[in-house]
């Protein structure tokens, strides 16, 4: 993937405490900085590929569009990542605030986003949220940031589309309609393994499509993953214990890279 310096990247995801104005917040937001560096960098001289920001502490999240505060938050620690991790970085704001995404990885220099439903309409524990692919791909042209690529989700996990509708025809139309640049396939909760078969139908169909496994990736399955995939986004594998919540293991990180080659 040419925003990466391989053809099968590995990304790691930075996973934010509770940011300032968050129900569970306690951190201030130098604390929260200081700890997203440490994970950041632990990637980074793990050998990982990039790595993605994400505002995981803030449940319960807002459906749509998040508070400046928000805003504010993660785009000064995106800042602090881009200054002091040389990996490319992205940025996904909970639950699906792409406008918020985006302006951040532009203001910084971000070179992707996730974006968890960029297409049809999903039932979720935040209610049923609707895509807006037709505000996020104007607003990435008004800001002359087609070079911010969009990474979409395809049976997003944590939640279930309305007429939900085979993998292969959600996935067609995420890359054809919506305009997605790559795809992601998740499990159905944070750490449960893609379907892999659901992968494998997605690049059968569509060949010339990206597609990364998003969750449940270790360093027993990662080259399974791997023949079959443009790539993985994992966190909660690499986390002291295996633990989402916790900070990342670095010895943890140079295993699972290891276990690539």
């Amino acid at each position: 993937m040419e925003i990466f310096r391989c053809d099968k990247p590995l990304i790691g995801v930075v996973h934010l405490p509770p940011l300032p104005g968050s129900p569970r917040g306690v951190l201030s937001l130098d604390e929260i900085c200081e700890r997203a560096l440490r994970d950041a960098k632990a990637y980074s001289e793990g050998g990982m590929d990039g790595i993605i920001l994400e505002n995981y502490g803030d449940a319960p999240f807002y459906p749509q569009r998040v508070g400046p505060e928000t805003i504010a938050s993660m785009t000064h620690i995106a800042t602090k990542l881009t200054e002091e991790v040389d990996l490319p970085l992205g940025v996904n704001v909970l639950r699906n605030d792409a406008l918020a995404a985006i302006s951040i990885a532009y203001a910084v220099g971000g070179k992707f986003v996730r974006i968890n439903v960029l297409s049809g309409a999903v039932v979720t524990d935040q209610g049923v949220i609707e895509s807006e692919a037709y505000k996020v791909l104007r607003f990435r042209k008004a800001l002359g940031a087609e070079k911010i690529k969009i990474f979409a989700d395809v049976h997003v996990k944590h939640g279930v589309g309305l007429g939900e509708r085979p993998i292969e025809l959600e996935a067609r139309e995420l890359l054809n309609r919506s305009l997605a640049d790559a795809l992601i396939v998740t499990g159905k909760a944070t750490s449960m393994e893609a379907d892999i078969s659901e992968i494998r139908r997605i690049k059968e169909k569509i060949p010339q499509s990206k597609v990364l496994a998003g969750s449940g990736v270790n360093k027993s399955n990662l080259k399974k993953y791997l023949a079959i995939c443009d790539g993985v986004i994992v966190g909660t594998h690499l986390k002291k214990n295996g633990v989402t919540e916790n900070p990342v293991d670095y010895n943890r990180v140079k295993e699972f890279v290891t276990a690539r080659d």
